[in-house]
């Protein structure tokens, strides 16, 4: 029986380790970028002038068709109520997908961060615009889904309800980013360091509760990360990060 377990055991190994191969990068610079196997990796500082002082370095740790694996290491101070970066891990998305014509949107993440001690959040991050070429630093209409929330940092808006969607409950905030409407679904209490869901659900329910305009808008990045506002050294860590298009 320890001999067959030990098998199966190490068979489960194999198997988990072939779905993502061990494919390595370093992205140091602002906005270092990689991409490959349908998925992208990018070291997003697009905040980093506000900080007094500070540095990040992005790192793949692997990548097939069934996801990404990656990492960020950071120390941020200055302006703690001010977004440094938001590095992240995206599924490519081809232009002119219409969020009415996508019937599924099934992900998965595990994460982890070493220090919580931070101000920062773990949140998904979905731009739709009516432009199919619209810029992917925004759109129209931004939906986040927010997984962790460190050192009472908060969503753009106010608080309007509380929802149950995906088989949990979260406070969903409502407000603009200048001209981009912003809806984010918010963890309550706690955190989601293992989440699986179809993110349609969420648009569905935009749909039915505030006349979001599906037949109008392209999906232009799906995508997640860790926004950072100060703190460190951290490292986020991403296990594994899967996403499609059904």
């Amino acid at each position: 029986m320890k001999v067959s377990t030990l098998l199966l055991a190490a068979a489960s190994m194999a198997q988990a380790s072939s779905l993502i191969p061990r494919q390595r990068a370093s992205l140091c610079e602002l906005y270092a970028y990689w991409s490959g196997n349908g998925y992208e990796l990018l070291n997003n500082l697009w905040g980093k002038d506000a900080a007094t002082s500070g540095s990040q370095c992005t790192y793949l740790n692997g990548a097939s068709n069934n996801g990404i694996s990656w990492s960020t290491t950071w120390t941020w101070q200055g302006a703690p109520d001010n977004v440094k970066s938001y590095p992240y891990s995206g599924r490519q998305v081809a232009k002119g997908r219409k969020i009415s014509s996508i019937n599924r949107m099934p992900t998965s993440v595990t994460w982890r961060y070493d220090n919580e001690n931070v101000r920062a959040n773990v949140a998904y991050d979905v731009f739709t615009a009516a432009d199919p070429d619209h810029p992917n630093y925004g759109g129209d209409y931004e939906l986040m889904i927010w997984l962790a929330r460190y050192g009472n940092v908060y969503p753009i808006g106010t608080k309007e309800r509380t929802v149950t969607l995906a088989g949990r409950s979260w406070d969903l905030w409502v407000g603009w980013n200048g001209a981009m409407r912003v809806y984010s679904f918010v963890v309550p209490s706690g955190t989601v360091k293992s989440f699986s869901a179809d993110v349609k659900e969420f648009f569905r329910y935009l749909e039915s509760n505030y006349q979001y305009p599906s037949s109008q808008q392209n999906l232009i990045v799906y995508q997640v990360g860790t926004e950072a506002f100060t703190g460190g050294p951290a490292t986020f860590t991403v296990d594994n990060f899967s996403a499609d298009l059904q």
